[in-house]
């Protein structure tokens, strides 16, 4: 449940949903200038980031799931 995926194609940096993130669990690649999920056992599944994304870069998945971070 929470924060499934970041498009990074999508994502133009603008910091938005890191902002408005209450658990601080996406944080920005500075070198890349994207989102990306840092903390993803954290996420509390409110949503925040993926309705205020203006590019439409972020996926929440409402259903409980055991998933692992995957490297980058």
């Amino acid at each position: 449940m929470g924060i499934r995926k970041i498009d990074p194609r999508r994502c133009d940096g603008c910091r938005i949903c890191a902002d408005h993130c209450p658990m601080d669990v996406i944080r920005m690649d500075e070198d890349r200038n994207k989102a990306f999920i840092k903390y993803l056992d954290d996420c509390q599944s409110c949503f925040l980031c993926e309705a205020e994304c203006p590019k439409e870069a972020i996926w929440c998945y409402p259903v409980r799931e055991k998933r692992v971070a995957p490297a980058w």
